[in-house]
């Protein structure tokens, strides 16, 4: 497919304007560009076109199923749109006077209210723009928390190996040395591991519950204990909040600061640059360090962003949080834990649980078998899945789990969707034995079949040069 500046011919216009019924005015030359913008010539009919075949080249959970672990692709519902396009909240200015902002400030009162609510925090921030945003945020809380009371020796954070990959990288950003404790055979956070990592220099522990395997850990209120007796905090990951927000609270379970990801858990736009929302809460005892919009009431706070953040996506979570209510939330929880376990119910006889046992959220699949005796790795069964109308789950991850497949089925797919999925993963691992050669090459139905993935995150290439 060609790139819309491609398709542009010398000329070519798509719209009429009337006549200027103001005086008009010109700007000096030293405002003035020296070349005009390369911007693409095109007709509407064939503006139209191109961003038609664009979408559909794009499959999202409105096109079919996207069970991409960890990441809760769920349906976005349209009325939460509708909600973020009003004027009022579409049309304010972050810089208009304080009286026309109470609208957009009692949003975001009431966004944070329900969402401590929700997560056993005190205070909340909606300053960071993405989830790894917030977990900066939140890990830099815990760091000017043992500043503040001088406490320097506090230098490691430590981070279990089945943690998402932001949580090190977060850690060493915010100027911790990263301590990475071993999962033991449950798939849990291994007691004796951590007791060994704690010490008088540990500043805090990263982590996720459920875990990225799917798994709640049963001894979480002991490990929050375990760390706090060392002088550390706890830090909650909010990416699986979906599998047990409205039942559990992190506040709860010893936790004292926590970011959530608005896109994964609240139902707004999800990926492609943004703009996301990383919301950050905490315990009050943490209030103070909390980052604040230069606008609030209470100046003084340092600052992540600027102004409030992304409003909008605030607005799109509330609109979220109100449909559902005290009684939807918990239900969409439960609907997520029961689609996963019933999922993998339908896999298992066929391919292998990582960790056979009652799953939250997501559940792990060990191709490791399969590519034993075929060939056909985790790789190409997730390229295959393409063929068939499924977005791939998560490949690969979590690395304690080798030839991994990791699935999240979302509380907005029917019985009907799920039973298809296990009916097509069933046929490719027997197509696996059948014709693995096939499996090898696929996608054989998409514009693009496997491309450099290494190349293309180390060396990407994010703009076009006209030559």
């Amino acid at each position: 497919m060609k790139l819309i500046f491609e398709k542009s011919v010398p000329g070519r216009r798509c719209t009429i304007l009337p006549a200027c019924d103001v005086e008009s005015v010109s700007l000096p030359d030293s405002l003035r560009r020296e070349e005009k913008p390369a911007l693409p010539e095109m007709s509407e009919t064939d503006i139209s076109r191109h961003y038609t075949e664009l979408c559909k080249q794009v499959h999202g959970v409105n096109c079919g199923f996207y069970p991409l672990g960890s990441c809760t692709m769920k349906y976005n519902p349209r009325i939460d749109e509708e909600m973020a396009a009003l004027p009022g909240f579409a049309g304010v200015h972050p810089l208009s006077p304080a009286q026309d902002r109470k609208g957009m400030q009692q949003v975001l009162d009431t966004a944070a209210e329900y969402l401590c609510q929700i997560t056993g925090m005190d205070d909340m921030t909606f300053q960071p723009a993405a989830g790894a945003h917030g977990e900066f945020t939140g890990v830099l809380l815990i760091k000017q928390y043992h500043d503040a009371r001088g406490d320097k020796k506090r230098t490691k954070i430590i981070v279990p190996d089945s943690a998402h990959g932001t949580n090190p990288a977060t850690a060493a950003m915010c100027g911790f040395d990263v301590v990475n404790i071993a999962s033991g055979p449950d798939g849990c956070v291994d007691l004796d591991a951590l007791r060994a990592a704690l010490g008088e220099d540990t500043a805090g522990l990263m982590l996720t519950n459920p875990n990225t395997v799917g798994i709640f850990d049963k001894n979480i209120l002991e490990i929050t204990r375990l760390v706090h007796e060392a002088g550390g905090l706890c830090y909650y990951d909010g990416a699986n909040l979906n599998a047990v927000m409205g039942v559990v609270r992190p506040g709860d379970m010893g936790f004292d600061c926590i970011h959530m990801n608005l896109h994964k858990t609240f139902a707004t736009p999800h990926g492609g640059g943004g703009p996301g929302a990383g919301a950050v809460g905490c315990k009050a005892f943490l209030k103070e360090f909390l980052p604040h919009s230069a606008l609030a009431e209470e100046p003084g706070h340092i600052q992540v962003r600027s102004f409030q953040g992304n409003f909008l996506v605030v607005v799109r979570a509330l609109a979220y949080l109100l449909t559902l209510g005290k009684e939807g939330i918990p239900e969409a929880a439960e609907n997520a834990v029961l689609n996963a376990n019933y999922l993998m119910a339908k896999l298992r006889g066929t391919y292998t649980p990582a960790y056979d046992r009652l799953c939250m959220h997501e559940f792990v699949l060990d191709l490791s078998d399969l590519k034993k005796e075929t060939g056909v790795s985790a790789l190409d069964v997730a390229k295959s899945l393409i063929d068939e109308g499924i977005h791939p789950p998560t490949m690969y991850f979590p690395l304690i789990v080798h030839e991994a497949l990791m699935l999240e089925p979302t509380e907005t797919e029917g019985i009907e969707t799920l039973d298809h999925a296990a009916e097509v993963l069933r046929k490719l691992y027997h197509k696996a034995f059948e014709d693995a050669a096939s499996m090898h090459t696929a996608p054989h139905n998409m514009p693009i079949g496997r491309p450099d993935e290494v190349q293309a995150a180390r060396k990407p290439v994010l703009r076009w040069k006209n030559t």
